[in-house]
């Protein structure tokens, strides 16, 4: 069963959006877009040349309590992982495919409001 995920986070999809342009600009193809079910969601999935990257995006307008990159804990990674499972069991097309989970991490922690975008590959 799949689900249905609603953004109704406005910084967290401007940071989503904001990431996809980034990553689209350094050669990689969107697959997929908030892929969620049981265990879990996936903001991003794309394509690094042959590889199928699974990309967790991040933002965080403060750094209070820490950075966007720190608040992907193990709790999380684990999530991530059995939602991928999941996407590769439903689309059997990228079985053959080397995966990578990547991290987009945003953090606006500057005076000017400018966001910090930091793509940390095999974060996990």
């Amino acid at each position: 069963m799949f689900w249905k995920l609603s953004l109704r986070n406005n910084p967290g999809l401007q940071a989503e959006n904001q990431a996809l342009r980034y990553l689209k600009q350094q050669g990689l193809k969107s697959v997929a877009r908030n892929f969620a079910c049981k265990s879990g969601e996936i903001d991003l999935i794309m394509l690094d040349n042959e590889k199928l990257i699974f990309i967790e995006v991040r933002f965080r307008s403060k750094s209070h309590f820490g950075s966007a990159a720190q608040t992907i804990n193990h709790h999380k990674q684990t999530k991530i992982r059995k939602t991928a499972a999941v996407y590769l069991q439903n689309h059997r097309q990228h079985n053959h495919r080397i995966c990578r989970f990547d991290v987009i991490a945003i953090d606006n922690s500057d005076a000017k409001y400018e966001n910090t975008l930091k793509w940390i590959k095999n974060a996990f």
